[in-house]
């Protein structure tokens, strides 16, 4: 599956985001300015960025919504997305910056942290939607986790997050019920 840079780029972003959420261990990692500081070194934005509490609430309350996608099917996502660019009042237009080539940006660069984000999101899963691939957004398929990933396997088998240790741990898991059976 190959999805063009800014596309790759922004969903990368929002599984990281939604990872955020408290999962299995109860663990909520965006509550901070702080950890918004560090989210954004890893996910840079251009334009406006507050750093202040009201900001982190706003990118926090995101999180769920985004989630959201990962909970329907195909057709499922096509209201949600709708919706988010509605509610960002998107308008599209090509810009090119830094060490990016032409991409879309569809909000102005000071609109909200929050809605810029949730508008690329939509952007990303539009292109998702579009090439067939939603097969691909996937929940890590571990017993205790329910961290979110997007599979850019070439031949899409991939079964685990990133987050952890995940396929690690669960393919030790499977060893070890097989030397138990095969002990019995």
């Amino acid at each position: 599956m190959v999805f063009i840079h800014d596309t790759k780029r922004t969903l990368m972003m929002v599984v990281d985001l939604v990872n955020t959420l408290p999962g299995h261990d109860g663990e909520d990692t965006l509550q901070t300015p702080r950890d918004l500081d560090a989210f954004l070194v890893v996910n840079p934005y251009t334009g406006i960025v507050r750093r202040d509490a009201a900001e982190v609430e706003a990118v926090r309350a995101l999180r769920g919504r985004l989630r959201e996608l990962w909970e329907v099917d195909r057709v499922g996502a096509v209201p949600l997305v709708n919706r988010m660019l509605a509610d960002g009042e998107a308008l599209p237009r090509l810009v090119i910056h830094d060490e990016y080539d032409w991409h879309i940006h569809a909000t102005s660069d000071d609109s909200p942290l929050a809605t810029r984000m949730m508008v690329e999101a939509a952007m990303a899963f539009i292109d998702v939607i579009r090439s067939d691939e939603y097969d691909r957004i996937r929940v890590c398929a571990a017993d205790d986790c329910d961290a979110v990933y997007i599979d850019y396997s070439k031949n899409g088998s991939k079964r685990y997050c990133d987050t952890g240790n995940c396929g690690n741990r669960m393919n030790v898991n499977a060893y070890r019920r097989r030397k138990a059976r095969e002990s019995a």
